[in-house]
């Protein structure tokens, strides 16, 4: 087993984005391509949600299973190494999602969280969000 150095470590976390990921582009092709119109990245809003559709007022979360605990899902594991550090990182990470929602339906703004490994399925994930959206 290989040991990464402190200064490896730290690169291959900066590597990690939190904005434009492979999941969010396909969403935001999909919603573009069925005629949705919205921003990005929302300072204003609680939480800078991933996709604002302001004529709906919706916003959407695209949420990694391995950040946000996807629940039951294969992609949301826990490092065995370090393991109260990922405990607390990860429980703060939901604990702040909850927030999040409560504070943008509170302002009035509808919340979809689609979790990235039903992006990764495919069409049946879309064709929900696209029903949900015309509710």
């Amino acid at each position: 087993m290989d040991v990464v150095d402190k200064e490896t470590r730290s690169r291959m976390m900066a590597a990690i984005t939190g904005k434009n990921t492979q999941p969010e582009l396909a969403l935001r092709r999909f919603l573009h391509a069925n005629g949705y119109r919205f921003r990005l990245h929302r300072k204003d809003l609680p939480g800078k949600p991933d996709i604002v559709i302001p004529k709906l007022r919706t916003c959407i979360f695209v949420h990694g299973c391995f950040w946000h605990r996807h629940a039951g899902c294969r992609y949301a594991t826990t490092p065995k190494t370090r393991s109260e550090f990922w405990a607390a990182k990860f429980s703060r990470n939901v604990e702040r999602d909850l927030e999040n929602v409560y504070a943008l339906r509170s302002l009035g703004w509808r919340v979809i969280t689609i979790w990235e490994c039903e992006i990764k399925r495919g069409s049946e994930c879309l064709s929900q969000l696209q029903h949900a959206l015309q509710e």
